[in-house]
């Protein structure tokens, strides 16, 4: 499984950067910037267990997308909200378009009704591994 499972992650990790090259973030990026808009002034801890990161990759993700001018940081007390930038918020639409290509992609490849199954089984299987 530990293989398999290494395999898998390379091969998506392929096919999504593809999806994503043409805005020029990383698959990573892109997915933590369209939670930022579709939920403004999340904090870390949500995006952290939103895409099943580490506090400290969520930080290095933020910190990249701060410097290109596509979101901001404000912090009230201890609590650190996590905005879109207009710049972000622009960029919007050609992300979800592009995450709506990477699915299509793999779906064309493993069928949808596999693709479907599978996503539900990893996150199963994760939630199983939290310990």
């Amino acid at each position: 499984m530990y293989f398999a499972s290494n395999a898998l992650a390379r091969k998506l990790e392929k096919l999504a950067i593809e999806s994503w090259k043409c805005t020029d973030l990383s698959p990573s990026h892109a997915y933590l910037l369209m939670l930022v808009v579709e939920i403004p002034g999340i904090q870390p801890t949500g995006l952290s267990e939103h895409l099943r990161l580490t506090p400290s990759t969520i930080t290095r993700l933020v910190e990249k997308l701060e410097k290109k001018k596509l979101l901001v940081r404000t912090t009230e007390g201890k609590l650190t909200n996590v905005y879109p930038s207009p710049k972000g918020k622009e960029l919007y639409p050609s992300l979800v378009q592009c995450a709506k290509e990477f699915q299509a992609l793999y779906a064309s490849i493993l069928g949808k009704e596999e693709s479907n199954r599978l996503a539900r089984n990893m996150t199963r299987i994760v939630d199983k591994l939290d310990v």
